[in-house]
């Protein structure tokens, strides 16, 4: 009865890891969750008020697929103001969430037997909308030695005439690093003279700490900027995670028509409310406000890196942005979902096995939750961890 094509798919192993959380605690177990991808903190208050104001204005109606003009100024201005990134209305599409916007673009541009370059560990959704395409994943590993991030030499050998994409994430979900313009401007000369996309995955953009810098892929030469397609939303860096706004910007507009097609057949518009409300982030009428959730995150973060590099038998290279740290338990555990199920069931503490990721051997701990539970997480992670080692 069911299509080819949905049984391509596998569940979202960090979403099926939060439901079990959530589950357990309802049913009275003592349960600490690390397993969302979700800031704790509220919206900003800005934000709220402005989309109270565009549902008291009467602004309920349908809008245009793609977003409305004030919006689409928005992202533009932004990408320019912040990125140095130029494009024009019809080169931006709005969708609801940037879940969304890599969806649509994976089903305008993969045809049946498309290579798409996807750097491991990885989010767990890349390799999912990349079948459900017809496309086939071609992971490159990558490990803690050179930071989880591809370099030019594995690009280069990776690329067959199949080659259609390769997908970058920087803030890196799940590792949390970030890659320097030289390692990208790298990347592109590996690219030159093919023609190969290059799917920019930005959602962590404003979560970046220390004297680490975020370079947006399209900005480091022009080539780099004809073949990228940037990813960006606001549900990571303003909270806005249910309010669902994504966008993608790309120089093709041929690309952004086929979406717009593809979008008006499917959810047509995002919400109107939140496009009104997403205005004001755009344009850093919060900024102050996700500064703030910055400087947590980035004190939670050396924080839990220095309490995990405390336990025997684990380590963790430092976060440089995003909320995650990927530990590494290749001297505890070959299977880190029997790891996992084991530390859910004896100790309340939920995390994501690295399998899920695409990496064996490690779990991924997201401190998007306040400092106390941190500390009691990893304390009763250092209590798991030294009795298998007893």
């Amino acid at each position: 009865m069911l299509s080819r094509r949905i049984q391509t798919l596998s569940p979202s192993l960090t979403i099926a890891i939060a439901s079990l959380a959530r589950d357990l605690k309802a049913q009275g177990r003592d349960i600490l969750s690390f397993s969302a991808g979700e800031p704790d903190f509220d919206t900003p208050q800005r934000i709220k008020e402005e989309a109270i104001k565009a549902i008291n204005d009467g602004f309920t109606r349908y809008t245009a697929v793609s977003g409305i003009p004030e919006v689409l100024d928005a992202i533009k201005n932004k990408l320019k103001r912040e990125n140095n990134l130029s494009y024009e209305r019809n080169q931006i599409i709005v969708s609801n969430g940037a879940k969304h916007s890599l969806f649509n673009l994976m089903q305008v541009v993969i045809d049946e037997g498309d290579e798409v370059i996807i750097p491991a560990p990885y989010w767990v959704t890349y390799p999912e909308q990349v079948l459900y395409s017809g496309g086939v994943p071609v992971f490159v590993d990558t490990d803690d030695k050179n930071g989880f991030k591809i370099t030019a030499e594995q690009l280069r050998k990776a690329i067959t005439p199949k080659t259609k994409m390769l997908i970058l994430n920087s803030p890196s979900n799940p590792t949390g690093t970030i890659y320097t313009r030289a390692e990208l401007e790298a990347i592109g000369e590996a690219l030159k003279g093919t023609e190969i996309l290059v799917a920019s995955d930005e959602m962590y953009e404003k979560l970046v700490f220390g004297d680490h810098e975020f370079v947006a892929a399209a900005s480091v030469s022009q080539d780099m900027f004809e073949r990228t397609i940037t990813i960006n939303g606001l549900s990571k860096s303003a909270a806005m995670t249910g309010w669902r706004f994504g966008y993608l910007a790309t120089p093709k507009k041929e690309l952004i028509e086929a979406m717009d097609t593809l979008q008006s057949q499917s959810t047509s518009n995002i919400n109107s409310i939140t496009q009104k409300a997403a205005i004001i982030a755009l344009d850093g009428g919060v900024d102050d406000d996700i500064e703030s959730m910055r400087k947590a995150f980035e004190a939670r973060a050396n924080e839990a890196y220095a309490l995990f590099n405390e336990i025997k038998g684990i380590s963790v290279i430092k976060p440089e942005g995003a909320f995650y740290l990927f530990v590494n338990i290749k001297d505890l555990s070959s299977d880190s979902i029997e790891f996992c199920k084991n530390l859910l069931s004896e100790t309340g503490v939920a995390v994501v096995p690295g399998i899920g990721f695409g990496s064996e051997g490690y779990f991924r701990f997201s401190y998007a939750t306040d400092m106390t539970t941190i500390r009691e997480g990893i304390r009763r992670i250092e209590k798991f961890v030294n009795s298998l080692q007893a």
